[in-house]
């Protein structure tokens, strides 16, 4: 008998399915590959030769594509992950040839509060430790290709501080002439570290640097996560590398990690990271882990490499977009599939009561602290009036001409009377309604939710982008406020609006990608705002440039890159058994 999901903490049933799990010798076989392409990291996890996993399968047709995505979440979230590896079990139940791609977590959430993001109860990802703790290294190639950077930037200020032009010149170096009120980089590390938000480098004398000012960002906000994910392939990701904007000179032109010379060598950092990780379901079906990138300040998705390999090796290939269908599907939609010319067949909408009574009018949950006692009884009221939100979401989906499923994600205190509300308002707005109890039975409880998204994907669709890339920027983002956050329009401040002026008039930058940020929490730019906000503008303060990614950034809201570690962090409760090397404690 599975374990009780209701009465065993998520690294305990972890611990159990990983007594029975398959190795990733037993799961290359299933997947059709050759030797040569599996490349081990001990008997459970192991990297995938991406590029000739995909040229030996060119000429195969690829699987039908899924994109996960969500209502507004709470600051709880709603699933996501959950559900993914709970539709990828039900689809398994079906006896269909089925493989998920994910997101790594980032070190800073699995020791924080959210958790590692492995899914939960009967619906994760194993083994959990290797998960929630570094995986194959991927995010530490990472820190390492960014510091490197970072290295390069702030050793040739301290070079051209302390030399004249001929010495310059002597050591074969040219005056870049950054200007270090504007340099746009920083330090990373992959934990939340509040108190490395802002500090000062090269305190000392002559030969410990140049005194400026810097900070630390959590290591998945990089730029080179962001790049991770939207390359195609190595020759790409190395020709984005070269990109990177560090800083501006005094005449504010940008100075790139190619005008360092340092490029190279932090792409030769990340050459093994450019291929996805396989591990497996708790029932053993293939699960890709790749790429992490923040769903606020970049794209929120796995990678595309990891979607092409997928996309080879299985009939069906589900893939995830962070936050809710406002922010990750957006991206997914927008830049993701635009990036990869992929198109998709479905995509899934997941929405919890919980979610859906914050919606309506029931306390705003906090994180760290009890649910409040309103959520623990039945409401149809407030469920029936946070529909409003999920409503607005499913549109946003057929908007793409997308089909969209909408996945009540049930927990085990949720009652009929509540799910039945949902399913008459959804099935009224078009979409279609699968009851889902994979967190609390698996594959058995996914059962309504492959089939829908089967019927789904085998139905014809228009799949289009919002815009052609030819928009204008200002124009693109009133476009994405109206038709995909419900704003009445989009407002400026002087400076974003003089920047975006700047990327309009410029032939390279106007054609990058929009990369929106702005809150989770809410359609709109003030998280405290639920539901679906209307008679509001969002205001755009700033706009950054991602140029080795491919996008540009308009920012709407405070924005950090370096969470803040709450008062009872996870880490209080990780812990290791002396005897067996054992890891307990995570979640």
């Amino acid at each position: 008998m599975p374990i009780d999901p209701t009465k065993h903490a998520d690294w305990e049933i972890a611990e159990a399915a990983e007594k029975n799990m398959k190795t990733v010798y037993e799961l290359a076989e299933k997947l059709g590959l050759e030797k040569s392409e599996l490349l081990p990291h001990g008997h459970y996890v192991a990297k995938v030769d991406f590029k000739a996993i995909v040229n030996r399968l060119s000429n195969k047709p690829d699987a039908k594509y899924v994109d996960v995505t969500a209502i507004t979440p709470t600051p709880l979230g709603e699933g996501k992950s959950t559900t993914t590896i709970g539709l990828v079990q039900g689809l398994g139940k079906r006896d269909k040839n089925v493989i998920a791609a994910i997101r790594q977590p980032s070190g800073g959430p699995t020791m924080n509060i959210k958790g590692s993001a492995a899914g939960g109860g009967l619906s994760q990802c194993i083994p959990l430790t290797p998960f929630s703790l570094g995986l194959t290294g991927d995010i530490n190639a990472i820190m390492n290709s960014h510091n490197l950077g970072m290295v390069a930037l702030t050793s040739r200020m301290q070079h051209e501080f302390n030399y004249n032009d001929d010495q310059l010149a002597k050591r074969n170096l040219k005056r870049l002439d950054i200007n270090p009120r504007n340099v746009q980089m920083g330090w990373i590390i992959d934990f939340c570290a509040q108190s490395l938000r802002d500090i000062i480098l090269g305190m000392g004398g002559k030969m410990d640097g140049f005194m400026m000012k810097s900070r630390f960002d959590i290591a998945v906000s990089s730029e080179i996560m962001a790049i991770l994910s939207v390359a195609n392939d190595l020759k790409d990701f190395r020709e984005r590398m070269g990109k990177i904007v560090v800083a501006y000179n005094k005449k504010g032109e940008p100075v790139t990690t190619g005008d360092l010379e340092v490029d190279g060598a932090m792409t030769a950092w990340m050459v093994e990271a450019l291929n996805p990780n396989l591990m497996q379901t708790i029932e053993g079906q293939p699960v890709l882990v790749h790429a992490g990138p923040f769903a606020n300040i970049a794209i929120g998705q796995s990678s595309i490499i990891a979607d092409r390999v997928g996309l080879k090796l299985g009939d069906y290939h589900v893939t995830e977009s962070g936050f809710g269908a406002d922010i990750g599907f957006e991206k997914f939609w927008n830049l993701k599939c635009r990036f990869s010319g992929l198109k998709p067949h479905a995509a899934v909408v997941v929405a919890t009561i919980r979610a859906l009574k914050c919606h309506g009018g029931a306390p705003i949950p906090v994180p760290g602290k009890p649910i409040p006692k309103e959520y623990s009884g039945e409401n149809v009221g407030w469920v029936e009036n946070g529909c409003v939100n999920l409503i607005h979401h499913i549109n946003t989906v057929k908007k793409a001409g997308i089909n969209p499923v909408v996945c009540i994600n049930a927990f085990y205190t949720d009652t009929d009377n509540e799910i039945n509300a949902i399913r008459k308002i959804c099935e009224a707005a078009g979409a279609r309604v699968a009851l889902s109890r994979h967190w609390e039975k698996g594959g058995d409880g996914a059962l309504e939710l492959a089939d829908a998204v089967v019927d789904a994907c085998n139905e014809e669709n228009d799949f289009k982008l919002l815009y052609p890339i030819e928009t204008p920027l200002r124009k693109r983002i009133e476009m994405i406020a109206k038709d995909v956050y419900g704003a009445d329009g989009a407002e400026f401040s002087a400076e974003a609006n003089q920047m975006a002026k700047k990327i309009e008039e410029d032939s390279e930058l106007s054609k990058l990608g929009t990369c929106m940020v702005k809150t989770h929490l809410s359609l709109s730019d003030d998280p405290n705002k639920k539901g679906a906000p209307k008679d509001w503008k969002l205001f755009v303060r700033d706009i950054l440039i991602y140029q080795g990614a491919g996008f540009v950034v308009p920012v709407a809201g405070a924005v950090k890159l370096m969470p803040g570690t709450s008062s009872d962090p996870a880490y209080r409760r990780v812990d290791v058994d002396v005897e067996t090397g054992r890891v307990k404690g995570l979640f």
